[in-house]
């Protein structure tokens, strides 16, 4: 029988990070399934979907923790196989002067029109022309098919307004 598990890292970035993980992983007759990895910060993070067979799970585990005598922090969870889906997507767009609270202001009014977020990126880069810090966001989300898509821009436009941000909701 097949199961699951999410690996969650971060270690200082540095080469043979990823190598050393998927070794583990095979070497336990895993499949790396899916992931998400990332450079912030001069760390190295990520997120790995894995399937293996139940009889390599407890190993697998005690494998990849035991990777944090080179600097990783590991953390091993099961994969749950619930589905979240709740609605249709949504994509969030959004661009303005970088400044504390962007993420808390717009994350809050997801939260309050229940829309759940599904994936995100952002960065802080400089403007072309000043220089100036720019935020810059892509939101995924899946909305409700009760929420009143009015009221929603409505809310996203005041944080837009109030944070001197463009928002754009496709």
């Amino acid at each position: 029988m097949e199961t699951s598990f999410i690996i969650t890292f971060i270690g200082d970035d540095r080469p043979g990070l990823v190598e050393a993980l998927a070794s583990t992983i095979e070497k336990n007759q895993g499949n790396w399934q899916e992931s998400q990895l990332s450079q912030l910060g001069g760390k190295f993070a990520g997120l790995i979907l894995v399937s293996l067979p139940e009889s390599a799970a407890d190993t697998l585990q005690a494998e990849l923790k035991a990777l944090s005598s080179s600097g990783l922090s590991v953390r091993v969870s099961p994969a749950s196989a619930a589905d979240t889906a709740h609605g249709k997507p949504i994509a969030l767009s959004v661009l303005g002067p970088d400044r504390p609270g962007i993420i808390k202001e717009i994350s809050r009014e997801l939260a309050s029109h229940d829309i759940n977020v599904v994936e995100m990126d952002s960065q802080v880069e400089s403007a072309a022309m000043s220089g100036e810090p720019m935020f810059r966001a892509k939101i995924d989300a899946e909305i409700p098919e009760k929420t009143d898509r009015d009221a929603l821009e409505s809310a996203l436009e005041s944080v837009a307004n109030k944070m001197t941000l463009d928002i754009d909701l496709d």
